[in-house]
This record gives structure tokens, sequence and C-alpha cells, in this order.
């Protein structure tokens, strides 16, 4: 195991350095091991007005574009993971498109009840709703979608915004408890306690909507 990581992490500097060096190709390869968790945080956090406006293809690009020309500063003093590197430089740039498109309708309060005001563009409580709702399969209770969704963001609003935010970051951004306590900015037991603390308040709410939601998160 030991020899196997150990080539895995040299093979990993390598393609740094080449990267840094100016080959695309190692480039892409850094970014493909990433690229599906990348593009998961981007629709996940795109306002749900632009979708169908914005491809999440096009700020990946963007991202992976700034990311590579600020390489060589990122690899002479790593603060954060790679991966989380990246996940900021995406998250920011989705920022940039929300400005540019929205203006101030992004602060609009009567829309949606922001869930946690971090570097990235908020997870709301719509976003989250949406998530959960994506999965109903009964007729009987997709009909009644639209009235669920307000009442599922009427009892979301009602959670401690930072419980919001672990779960947006460990079931629909996937997560590692390691990565959702750096991102929040609080010790990794600290993060699991909200984590377990969320899930049972979570079960709540979705037990008690139409339909009985809780198997949407098992």
């Amino acid at each position: 195991m030991g020899i196997a990581m150990s080539a895995q992490s040299n093979e990993t500097d390598d393609l740094f350095q080449r990267a840094v060096n100016g080959d695309p190709e190692s480039w892409n390869a850094l970014l493909a091991r990433h690229e599906a968790r990348l593009r998961r945080l981007v629709a996940f956090r795109m306002d749900q007005r632009l979708q169908g406006r914005i491809d999440p293809s096009d700020v990946l690009q963007e991202a992976s574009l700034e990311a590579w020309q600020h390489l060589r500063d990122y690899l002479k003093d790593p603060k954060l993971p790679f991966f989380l590197w990246l996940r900021g430089i995406a998250g920011n740039k989705l920022r940039e498109l929300h400005r540019h498109h929205l203006g101030t309708q992004m602060r609009d309060a009567g829309r949606e009840v922001s869930i946690y005001r971090g570097t990235l563009p908020e997870a709301t409580s719509a976003a989250l709703a949406a998530q959960l709702l994506g999965h109903l399969t009964q007729p009987s209770v997709a009909a009644m979608r639209a009235e669920i969704k307000v009442r599922l963001q009427e009892a979301l609003n009602q959670m401690d915004p930072i419980d919001r935010e672990v779960l947006a970051l460990r079931h629909f951004e996937f997560l590692t408890p390691r990565e959702t306590a750096e991102v929040l900015g609080i010790k990794e037991k600290a993060a699991a306690m909200r984590y377990v603390r969320a899930l049972r308040r979570l079960k709540e709410i979705l037990i008690a909507v139409p339909g009985g939601l809780w198997g949407t998160m098992s």
C-alpha cells in the first residue's frame, strides 16, 4: 500500500511540475481527477434563474484557465488541498456570472433565503428543496410538487444556516468530513456533530411533508 501511494504521489508531483512548465496535457490530467466534483458544485450552486442559460462547462473552462495561470503561486504556498483550491476558483467564477446576469436581483430578499454566506455562491433552501424533490417518482406525490417545494423551503429556512450548509456540502457536493470542516473553518469533530444534528432535523422535515420523503436521503 505504501509503495502504491508513494508512486501515485510521485506521478502527481510530475504532473504538477509539467503543468507549471506549460504542458496542457498534464494540466488536463490533473483536472480530470476533479472534474465530476467541480461540475456537481457548479450545477448545485448555480442560481435556478440561470439554469439553461449558462452551461456548467463554460464555468469550469474559465475556472480552469484562471487556475492554470495561478498554479505556480498555489504550489509555492498551498494553504488548501488542490481540490478545495479549484473549488474556490470555480465558485468565484460562478459568483461573477451571478453578479453579471442577475445584478441587484441577487439581493432580492423576496426570492430565496441564503443558506451560508461564504466565498462561493450561497446554496439556498430552494436549491436543497429542488435536489430533494428531484428524487420523486410517485405520481401522486409528483403532482403536489409545487406545494411540497414551498413547504420544504419554509422548513429548511428554520434550520441553522451552517447545518443547512453541512447538508449541502456532504450530500450534494459529496465533500469528505475533513473537506467539509475546512470549507466551514471549524474542527472536523464539530462538523461531524453538526452533520448528525442536521440529518436528524432533515429527517423530521422530510417525514412531515406529504408523501414522507425521508427515503430521498437514504
